[in-house]
């Protein structure tokens, strides 16, 4: 795929096996094709989402390299009207 979209990873815990799998698809994707990521998590803390802070150092290596981030602040568009 040109552009692989993955919405809100960290909402669900992270294993050691899954990381290492979500670091392998990033790696064959670094460079050649388009990846954004929806996460709630700051990248300070991707160490204890990926439970390893080596194996998120090589991720966020890779994915911060060619970055734009858009940090989107203010009240939840899901929310809107609920409360």
């Amino acid at each position: 795929y040109d552009l692989l979209i993955i919405d809100e990873i960290g909402y669900l815990p992270i294993q050691k096996v899954e990381a290492n799998l979500f670091f392998q698809l990033l790696t064959m994707r670094y460079e050649k094709k388009s990846t954004m990521i929806t996460t709630n998590i700051i990248l300070s803390r991707w160490g204890e989402l990926f439970q390893n802070s080596e194996i998120a150092a090589a991720i966020l290596d890779r994915l911060v390299h060619h970055v734009k981030v858009f940090k989107i602040t203010g009240k939840s568009y899901r929310m809107k009207g609920k409360i």
